[in-house]
């Protein structure tokens, strides 16, 4: 099984993914992001796009890093990625499926005011290039293409792993952190996924 969490950026995509991880055995967590870093730094700089998913060979690379740990891994996948272009969404989730994986996919949606808030909290402001995708984001992913739809806006990161577990009829290892644990888990993950530029 693939588990793949859309929104946009600061919806809570790579906490709920690493909640998911420590609470399913037998799971582990594909960063689709590592590929445009690997594209960005091995090309000459008048190939590079704004975006890497602009990249053809970035959706090649993901949709077959994707199809070869499936081939030989008996766990749940989890890819924590914003992917609003329709057209990039088949050519790599839609080419998943209907190469016969088990895909299910969350758009995680908040409010403008909650991302930025969430944003902030990352040390990235309004003027951020994360911040900057709000409203291209929230609009491209509000298209029934990128359901189904959860609202985390008064949700805990516990609480959203829980509902798309109860999607998928998956039943949860007990947490056992206290709340220290949970905190320095947050703020462990958070920093190891701070990106430095867009």
């Amino acid at each position: 099984m693939i588990i793949w969490l859309n929104g946009a950026f600061g919806a809570g995509k790579t906490q709920t993914a690493y909640e998911l991880h420590r609470r399913i055995p037998r799971s582990f967590v594909f960063d689709p992001e590592n590929a445009g870093y690997y594209i960005r730094t091995n090309i000459p700089q008048e190939m590079a796009q704004p975006d890497f998913q602009e990249h053809p060979v970035w959706r090649g690379i993901n949709y077959e890093m994707l199809t070869y740990i499936a081939s030989g891994y008996d766990g749940t996948l989890i890819v924590p990625m914003t992917v609003t272009d329709p057209g990039y969404w088949d050519e790599l989730v839609g080419r998943l499926k209907r190469s016969g994986l088990d895909v299910h996919h969350f758009t995680l949606t908040v409010s403008r005011e909650v991302l930025l808030k969430r944003l902030r909290s990352r040390f990235e402001g309004q003027g951020s290039w994360a911040a900057q995708q709000i409203d291209r984001c929230v609009k491209s992913l509000a298209d029934e293409t990128f359901a189904c739809h959860l609202n985390t806006d008064n949700l805990t990161i516990a609480e959203a792993a829980e509902l798309i577990a109860a999607h998928l009829h998956i039943e949860l290892e007990p947490d056992s952190r206290g709340g220290l644990k949970k905190t320095m888990d947050r703020i462990t993950t958070q920093l190891k996924h701070i990106r430095w530029f867009g």
